[in-house]
Parts: C-alpha cells; structure tokens; sequence
C-alpha cells in the first residue's frame, strides 16, 4: 500500500532542497575567490589547491556512509547533524586568518556536505510516495542541483568583488541556521525498522577507499597521471575498494547489499549519473578558465554568464518531470544526453575572440536544457523501487556516482587541457597564449562530448535493461514502495 501522504511534503522538500543547494554551490563558488583568498593568508602556491581538494575529499568519501547512516540514526537527524557542521565550518573557514585553519575547516564542511546530500535525497524520497508527486519532487530538485555550480560561480564572483571573500562562507550561517529551524518543523523522521549494521570493516574500506581516490584524482593533473606517486595512490585506493567489494559479499549484514543493484533501473542509472557527474562540473571548469583566461573577463563577468545556465535548467525541469511521469526515464535521458553532446561539441568551435551572444550563449542554453533532461529522469530511476530501508542507501549510491564522476571529470579534462596547451606552446611560442589555450579547451570539450554521448548509450543499454529487470519483478511480487512513519 503506499505511503500517507504528508501535508507539509512541499514545504520539507524547500528546506532540504535549500540546504542540499548550500552544499553544491560551495564546490564552485571557492573557484572564483582562490586568488584573493591565497593573497590574504599567504598561501603558497602549491598549497592553494587544498581549499578546493580538502572539501572534494570529504565530500566524496563520506556520501555514501552519509546515506546508510541516514536509514540507521534518522533521516531528519543525521541531516540536521551534517548542517549544523556544515555550518559551524562554514563559520571557521569565514573567520580563518591562517591556511592551516582554513584547509582542516574545509575539510570539515565537506563531511558536513556529504551528509547533507544523501540525508537530503533520502527524506524526499521518504515524505513522497512513487509516482507524479515525487517526479515533480524530483525534478525542482533537479533543477536546483544542475543550476547549484552556476549559481555558485556567480555568488563567488559578487561576494568576493563587493564584501571580500570571507564572505563566500560566512553567507552560509544565516541559511544553516534557518534550515535547522524550519527542518524540525517541517520535515518528519523516518528510519530503517532494521537493525543498525555492526559491518565497521565494510564503513572503514568504502570512506578510505573513495577519500584517497578522490584525493588522487584531483591531485593528478598537477602531479601528471604518469607521476609514480599518483600511480600508487590509485592502485592503493582500487585495493582498498576491491577490498570492500569482498568484505561486502561475505558480510552477514552487508553496509551496502548488492542486491540493491538487481532493483529496477539502479545500477544504469548510477551509471548515467557518474557521466552527467563527470561532463557538467568540468564544463563549468574549462569556460570559467576560457572566459578569465582567453578573453579577460572578470571573476563578476564570468560568474554572470552562468545566469543563462542556471535560468534555462529552471525553465526546463518541469516539462522534463512532466515527460518522465508519461513515457517513462529511458527516453528523456536520451533526450538530455544527447543535448548534452551537442553542447560540448559547439564548445569544441569557440575562437579565440568569442562573443557572448554568438559563440558561449547557444552552449549556454544547450547545457541548461540538458541538465533537467539528464538529472531528473536518472534521479527517478535511481530511486524507483528502491524500499524505505534503503532509501538512504541508493541515495548515497547516486550522490558519491556524482561526486566520484565529478572529480574524475574536472581532472582529465584539466589534464587533456593543459597537456594540449603545453604542446601547442612548445609548436607556436610564447606569444600564442590565447590560440594555445582555445585549442587546448577544444581538446577537453571533445573529450567530454565523448563522455556525455556514452550516456545516450548508456540510456538505451542498461536502462532498457532494468526495464525488463522492473517488469520480471512486477510479475512475480508485490511491488515495492516507501512509507513515512
């Protein structure tokens, strides 16, 4: 029988929407404001990466067991706990006068943000029953994740051009502080009715196995992916992994059981969220490089670009639930991918003397439309089938896809970049910065447009997979659903 349906459903989705919003744009939003910060703490300029690196780290390796112990401890709990420490991080970082303070705070916030995302996640999928509601559920919160890095790049570029760039953090406070008030008033609690899981060596491989590979990846363009340092982290991090693969299987009480990828469409569409991760963060990476880089523009400038990003993903995200609901997700993530793909294969033609409205607005729209289109129908995929006891679980499956795809993507395309930078510079000389740099962006973009058109595959393979997957299922069982207590 499906759930009751909560009256205060829409109201929980804005305060854990906002809150997940909050985590988003404070992946993009340092970018913008790493020169000021490194000029006022001194930073050296090796050092200064591990403000961004320090939140990815966390951030990446600590989703997943956010979301497992969401279904243990408490959906509402464990999300009220990860914004109070968002927050009270958020606060340090604002207030840090020394790069030590500063990198171990942002390093907190990202545990804070990762168990914000999949405690966020897994109470819309709680509070809304399967179906139109939580498709509409699920594409406003769409739209808001695949506008979270625009808005963030904006952000970054206002505060730290009017107020300094203390404030990039310290505007989080007030939004913590009023999500924790609203949070208990709105949103209900639920849990798992299952025992809490004793498997501490299956929690201790997964977080140390994602951290250290989050930390290799990021840290590999800088070091080169041939360096032997990088080559070991790797390894030791895929070790540690495969390690967590055996311990899971043999486990009486597995954290993650596998047999949750057997449910419906949720292995294709971890997949097609590790893609749509890996494509759309390093796009904003490579044109916020583009448009300070080749054509000059100012942090404020740049982030103002994106506001046509943002507003079309808006625009768009409630045809996409609206058509997820009629035909289904396979075809609508088509849809999205294959925009996607058209939009980083415009961006591989951008000259070196681009205009706004010619050459990066016709990209712009092509990506806003494409990001409803791709993260809505995966979102539902993900999620449908999936019962309350694991709610929190496929959640934080989806949200370290994103995350882990998200580091992977902004590192080779950083690096197809540069080493195509490196090598046109040493062809045509120094004086051809710009036509240097346009065509090593043009390399990257290619590399995604690769990415992104895997997708559409990945939409017709493995999602018509778990198609017939869900249909077997629904003719042997009652079909599972998510109630709220």
């Amino acid at each position: 029988m499906p759930c009751e349906t909560d009256p205060s459903r829409w109201k929980a989705l804005a305060v854990a929407a906002l809150a997940f919003v909050m985590t988003l744009i404070d992946v993009s939003i340092v970018n913008v404001a790493l020169p000021s910060i490194g000029q006022a703490l001194e930073f050296a300029e090796a050092d200064l990466q591990w403000v961004v690196t320090a939140y990815a780290i966390t951030f990446g390796g600590f989703v997943l067991l956010g979301g497992r112990a969401a279904d243990i401890f408490g959906r509402r709990r464990v999300f009220m706990t990860g914004v109070a420490l968002f927050t009270l991080a958020s606060l340090v970082c604002g207030l840090a006068r020394s790069e030590s303070v500063l990198i171990a705070s942002r390093a907190v916030q990202g545990l804070g943000a990762a168990t914000i995302a999949s405690a966020a996640l897994s109470i819309v999928m709680a509070t809304f029953a399967e179906g139109t509601d939580r498709n509409r559920a699920l594409g406003i919160w769409a739209a808001l994740a695949g506008s979270g890095a625009a808005i963030g790049v904006l952000a970054g570029g206002v505060l730290t051009e009017y107020v300094g760039w203390e404030w990039i953090f310290l505007v989080n406070v007030p939004i913590g502080v009023i999500v924790l008030v609203f949070a208990r008033r709105f949103i209900r609690e639920s849990r798992s009715e299952r025992e809490p899981s004793n498997d501490l060596a299956g929690a201790v491989t997964v977080t140390a196995g994602l951290a250290l590979l989050v930390y290799a990846v990021s840290n590999a363009p800088d070091r080169s992916w041939g360096d032997v340092r990088t080559t070991l982290l790797i390894a030791f991090a895929a070790l540690i992994l495969a390690a967590f693969v055996v311990i899971e299987s043999r486990a009486q009480d597995p954290l993650v059981p596998f047999g949750i990828f057997r449910v419906g469409q949720v292995a294709g569409a971890n997949v097609a969220m590790f893609l749509v991760g890996a494509v759309i963060p390093a796009t904003f990476f490579l044109l916020t490089l583009y448009v300070q880089r080749v054509l000059g523009w100012s942090a404020l400038t740049a982030g103002l670009t994106f506001i046509a990003i943002a507003g079309t993903a808006i625009l768009w995200a409630g045809l996409a639930q609206a058509l997820v609901t009629h035909v289904g997700p396979r075809p609508v993530m088509a849809g999205g991918f294959t925009a996607l793909t058209a939009g980083m294969v415009w961006y591989t033609q951008i000259p070196v003397d681009a205009s706004y409205w010619s050459d990066l607005l016709p990209g712009y729209l092509l990506i806003g439309f494409a990001m409803p289109f791709a993260f809505v129908p995966v979102s539902v995929a993900a999620l449908a089938g999936v019962r309350q006891h694991e709610a929190g679980l496929a959640s934080g499956l989806l949200n370290t896809s994103n995350q882990i795809g998200g580091a992977i993507g902004v590192a080779v395309a950083s690096s197809v970049c540069f080493w195509r930078f490196d090598t046109s510079m040493i062809d045509n000389g120094p004086g051809s910065f710009a036509e240097s740099f346009t065509s090593g962006i043009h390399l990257a973009f290619w590399m995604l447009a690769g990415v992104a058109a895997t997708g559409v595959v990945t939409a017709f393979a493995l999602l018509r997979a778990g198609e017939r997957r869900e249909a077997r299922q629904a003719a042997t069982e009652e079909p599972p659903y998510v109630s709220v207590p």
